[in-house]
């Protein structure tokens, strides 16, 4: 509808639209997270637990709408049969851009348990979103970097510590949680220094997942393996926005939760040789996946 107009109208009626979305939900949000933080009563709260996921899927769901009315986006998106409201999933995605999120929450909203993921502590603060991350129980993780550690070795085993605690509320509700285990969004510059040995990832960091399949254990369901392809090259959210992409190419396989791989990660040597063995050959899966989804679009374009 929108997608013909020039951009110099189209552009900021979109920004208008999304923050108008982001106002009216993130003050639904405050609402019944104020009425679950007063009330005592567990039934209550639980209540405003699923009215909170309500209006966060409803949030999305808008964003979603919005992005079909102001861009022309082709969407190649393969395995999602077979999904479930009621599982719990850890999904694992490679990153190139925070257009990653969106793409993830389009393709998600109400096939599975509302999506959440792991956010630098620093982000809580960022206004109207921050807050509203933190209503909707996304776990916030401070993230100690070797330097630190090596200075106060006393901070060892906290990062642990922290998903065990974020994790544990996920238990006894279908969740779905979300890792890019790469660390960090995908540039050339990074993969250089890294000398990674997948052509289109990055290397993958096992503890994480580790510490979450270890926190979650048997109330996880499956692991959704996600693979996105931008074919026109690196974006921003600003490009979506102003609908300068126009191709995404998302692949997800379903994966089964073996038992060996939850453990103790950081006290067991053999165990977290075995979790980044997994996780290499997961990770070698992947950027074979990336390359063909990315040859047929080289494929495709060169007979236009």
């Amino acid at each position: 509808m929108f997608a013909t107009f020039p951009s110099f109208i189209r552009v900021p009626l979109a920004l208008l639209a999304l923050t108008l979305n982001i106002l009216l939900h993130v003050t639904c949000i405050f609402v019944f997270t104020l009425f679950k933080l007063v009330l005592p009563i567990r039934s209550i709260r639980h209540a405003c637990s699923r009215v909170l996921v309500a209006i966060a899927e409803s949030w999305i769901g808008v964003n979603n709408l919005l992005f079909e009315l102001f861009t022309r986006i082709r969407w190649q998106v393969e395995g999602l049969e077979g999904l479930r409201r009621d599982g719990s999933y850890l999904v694992l995605c490679n990153h190139q851009s925070w257009v990653d999120i969106p793409v993830l929450q389009k393709i998600f909203n109400r096939r599975i348990p509302f999506l959440r993921f792991f956010l630098k502590q620093q982000l809580i603060w960022v206004p109207l979103l921050g807050p509203a991350w933190w209503a909707l129980d996304f776990p916030f993780m401070k993230r100690y970097s070797r330097q630190t550690l090596l200075r106060h070795p006393e901070l060892q085993g906290k990062d642990r510590e922290a998903t065990r605690r974020a994790c544990e509320k996920f238990r006894h509700m279908p969740v779905s949680v979300m890792n890019f285990a790469e660390g960090t969004r995908f540039t050339q510059a990074k993969h250089d220094a890294q000398s990674s040995p997948f052509r289109h990832l990055l290397r993958p960091k096992a503890g994480g997942v580790a510490f979450v399949l270890d926190a979650m254990g048997e109330a996880l369901h499956a692991i959704l393996d996600v693979t996105i392809v931008y074919p026109e090259g690196p974006c921003t959210l600003m490009d979506l926005i102003a609908g300068r992409v126009h191709d995404i190419r998302v692949h997800v396989r379903e994966r089964p939760i073996d038992a060996g791989l939850i453990g103790s990660y950081d006290e067991d040597t053999a165990f977290r040789g075995r979790v980044k063995a997994w996780m290499n050959t997961l990770w070698r899966d992947k950027d074979a996946q990336a390359a063909r989804m990315q040859l047929t679009v080289d494929t495709t374009n060169a007979g236009d």
